[in-house]
């Protein structure tokens, strides 16, 4: 069930805006200057299958919640990473109250729960919030193929 939804964002290199789709293969360049863009998209349960698994990157889940304090310090930490990592990941956020099936899939019993999937399966899993350099380190262990855990 596609939307084709896309999204805008600025190029960190030339601050050009561009249009990234939220769902879609291969790895956003700027229009522009041709360097790799952040992917950071929302996903539910009516669209995560595609978001997630038609990516041809390693693709880092956020479950989160609004009323979660951790959520919310974690957020621009994971935002960083996606930034610093562009190219090399896609960043999904999910709220679990909105979307009960996606949290329910990876038996979600504590938010923030950080997924690092690769074509849908999980390759790395961690509960809590991280500072940003604990959480990039983790997201490029698990991407190298080595299962870890950082922070709790």
């Amino acid at each position: 069930m596609s939307t084709m939804q896309a999204q805008t964002v600025s190029c960190p290199h030339c601050g050009r805006t561009n249009r990234v789709p939220v769902a879609a293969e291969g790895r956003p360049k700027c229009g522009h200057c041709k360097q790799p863009l952040p992917w950071i998209v929302d996903a539910g349960d009516n669209d995560f299958t595609d978001v997630v698994e038609k990516a041809s990157v390693p693709v880092v889940v956020d479950l989160w919640a609004t009323w979660c304090g951790p959520c919310r310090m974690v957020t621009p930490a994971l935002e960083q990473v996606a930034r610093e990592l562009a190219g090399r990941i896609k960043l999904v956020k999910v709220d679990v109250d909105k979307n009960p099936r996606v949290s329910g899939r990876f038996q979600v019993q504590a938010v923030p729960t950080l997924l690092v999937l690769d074509h849908g399966e999980s390759v790395a899993r961690q509960t809590g919030a991280a500072p940003a350099h604990v959480l990039r380190s983790w997201v490029e262990q698990a991407v190298a193929g080595r299962q870890t855990t950082a922070g709790g």
